[in-house]
């Protein structure tokens, strides 16, 4: 057994988080000898030639094999080769104890798409056509890139004139001739709108030219606003002249595509997705009937598509009306391993309802619509049997997230409690790279004792959105741990581009021994909450302000203490902080520009005498090198002499390459 194949069997994975590894080891464990099982394993091998040539029919040969007596798991090999799933691949409690896994050196693609072949120059210009009858599909991808459809404005956005419109349906006030008339003739013309945090997408129902009006399929959202909005049209016919572009005729069954000039079309691999989900374990909590020690090993998983109605679709925070292509429900025991989730739709993975004491190791979760791994439901459960809990996400790489859906997550964790979010890669998305909770202000909740420590979490928000951060958390949450993190490079569009953003009613979280740096709008950011502990963090060089707080309330917010504050732009303390509600002490503050901080618009010594910041100086925290992002302290920094202690951020992110590549 190689070394990593043995890392990953190891309970060791945890040893990385202080405190937690003795009861993870456990579960890791026994998730690993119940899913290899005890006694002589069955083996079924899929092929493109041989007598098993599909995994719908392997699933129907392993259930005849159980019913026909036969005790012990049973493993299921795919060989190298593109496996077209006609239908989802349903997963149900008599499939339990299987492990589905593609041979060492081999790179099976498990695709929910159809090939579109057949591709024939139109007229003189440089498009090609093809025939796609079938199901009506708003993705494409050309030799294993995502094709862009085709929009206007090809770089950048139109604007909407005013403020955010709250007509039922969308009246959109365009500005010039921005929308076309003969864009409402159809129902394949969509506008897609960016409002602060969330996105929207409808087709266009009518056009007046006249008064510059047109009038979308959907209502808008009234929580989420902007004066002057931005937003693009997809889909018009007219709009398709730029190399890598397309456009689907509904009517005619007709694809466009302008090919690169490297692009050969009769050699082309063209595919379209047709499923929306690949594949479900269906099990179900309630009776007891659960879908145990599944695990999925060197799979690619691609093509999965996203659907919506004919009124459009307006989606909020974290994506939530995605779909997945994979979803787990009454999930026990799943094992995710150096697998890949690619080129879909929406989200990669769901552990929904009932699921539990599951890992997602060492893959890969890339150019997706929606985030990468959701984790829970949105309420919370008022049965055991419902809870999510105990889930191990731990050494992937996560990234290029939101193509669609752009409010949504790389790792969402919503009412569930006890998982490890830890040593993963997330960067290049357009909202929040972890977010955890899904309780606004302080109503009990299912989500606690979560670990979020040692990820890399980079490139956020560019630029798109607003009101986002990099790790994102709400509601009570006793026993979270945010540890160890590297965060850096978060930009929003406006307001909000945080580093570490305890968002509503966020409570009793511990958050230490962070490096934070290169926010647009602070490094660290709490609305409102109660009682957590910030120490030990480092909070550097962010360009609005480094620490901001919104909501004066009669309890302690947090406390901050040990924490080096460095930066040479913006100022110190953003927003609000009036009140007693917060505890600053034995902290390390130093700005490049001078000594002359100003501290929520006092001197040192003024804030000093309001009984703030007991302990803590204005002094150089000495780096070895800041302009290199080199945060480690020199040994005679006074930080070290106030108790903060080095962060050591060698075993951050992922420990070896993630995805069914690596396999």
């Amino acid at each position: 057994m190689n070394s990593r194949r043995r890392f990953l069997k190891d309970a060791a994975i945890v040893s990385g988080v202080a405190g937690i590894s003795s009861a993870v080891s456990g579960s890791v464990s026994r998730a690993w000898s119940e899913a290899t099982g005890t006694g002589s394993v069955q083996k079924i091998v899929v092929s493109p030639d041989g007598p098993v040539k599909t995994l719908l029919e392997a699933r129907d040969a392993a259930r005849a094999q159980r019913r026909s007596g036969k005790a012990g798991p049973i493993t299921i090999t795919i060989r190298a080769g593109r496996y077209f799933l006609p239908e989802t691949l349903i997963l149900g409690p008599e499939d339990s104890d299987t492990i589905w896994e593609a041979p060492h050196g081999e790179h099976p693609i498990i695709s929910g798409g159809r090939l579109i072949s057949g591709w024939t120059k139109k007229d003189a210009g440089s498009a090609w056509t093809a025939h796609a009858a079938g199901p009506y599909f708003r993705q494409l991808f050309v030799n294993g890139r995502r094709a862009a459809r085709a929009r206007s404005p090809k770089y950048g956005f139109f604007r909407i004139v005013g403020e955010s419109p709250q007509d039922k349906p969308f009246q959109l006030r365009y500005r010039g001739n921005d929308i076309e008339e003969e864009w409402a003739s159809g129902d394949d013309v969509e506008v897609v709108a960016y409002l602060a945090w969330s996105d929207f997408r409808m087709p266009i129902v009518k056009v007046d030219s006249a008064a510059h009006l047109a009038t979308l399929g959907s209502a808008p959202d009234p929580s989420a606003k902007e004066p002057d909005a931005r937003y693009f049209v997809e889909n018009a016919p007219d709009t398709l002249d730029m190399p890598g572009e397309w456009h689907l005729d509904r009517s005619a069954q007709e694809v466009t595509y302008i090919p690169f000039p490297d692009e050969n079309m009769e050699q082309a691999e063209v595919i379209a997705p047709t499923l929306e989900r690949l594949v479900f374990l269906e099990g179900d909590p309630d009776s007891g009937q659960l879908v145990r020690n599944i695990v999925f090993r060197g799979l690619t998983f691609a093509h999965a598509e996203w659907t919506m109605g004919p009124e459009g679709y307006v989606d909020g925070q974290s994506g939530y009306r995605a779909p997945y292509a994979i979803q787990a429900v009454g999930a026990v025991h799943l094992r995710v391993e150096n697998c890949t989730v690619a080129h879909s739709g929406g989200y990669g993975l769901f552990l929904g309802r009932g699921s539990k004491h599951n890992q997602v190791l060492a893959s890969h979760f890339y150019d997706l619509g929606g985030g990468g791994i959701r984790i829970g439901e949105e309420k919370p459960s008022p049965s055991e049997a419902g809870q999510n809990y105990d889930n191990l996400i731990a050494d992937n790489e996560i990234h290029d997230l939101g193509l669609v859906y752009a409010s949504a997550n790389g790792i969402w964790a919503l009412q569930s409690s006890r998982n490890q979010i830890i040593h993963n890669h997330i960067h290049d998305l357009y909202q929040v790279a972890i977010s955890v909770g899904w309780t606004w202000g302080y109503e009990p909740n299912q989500c606690s004792h979560n670990i979020i420590a040692f990820n890399h979490v980079h490139s956020i928000g560019k630029d798109l959105l607003s009101d986002m951060g990099g790790i994102y958390t709400l509601g009570i949450q006793n026993g979270t741990i945010i540890r160890n993190n590297l965060v850096h490079d978060i930009s929003s569009f406006t307001y909000g581009g945080w580093g570490i953003y305890p968002d509503e009613g966020s409570s009793y979280i511990l958050i230490e021994d962070n490096i934070v740096y290169n926010c647009k709008s602070a490094g660290f950011h709490q609305h409102y909450g109660r009682e957590n502990m910030v120490r030990n963090n480092i909070f550097a060089l962010n360009c609005e302000f480094q620490l901001m707080r919104t909501r004066a309330e009669p309890h302690i917010s947090f406390t901050m203490e040990r924490n080096i504050v460095y930066f040479d732009q913006g100022g110190l303390l953003g927003s609000n902080w009036t009140g007693e509600g917060f505890i600053l002490r034995n902290n390390i503050y130093f700005d490049r520009r001078g000594p002359d901080i100003r501290f929520a618009g006092k001197s040192f010594s003024d804030w000093k005498a309001l009984g703030h910041d007991q302990g803590s100086i204005i002094a150089d925290p000495l780096f070895v090198n800041s302009g290199n992002f080199d945060f480690r302290l020199q040994p005679k920094s006074p930080a070290i002499a106030k108790g903060f202690h080095q962060i050591d951020m060698t075993n951050v992110g992922p420990r070896f390459r993630a995805g069914a590549d690596a396999w």
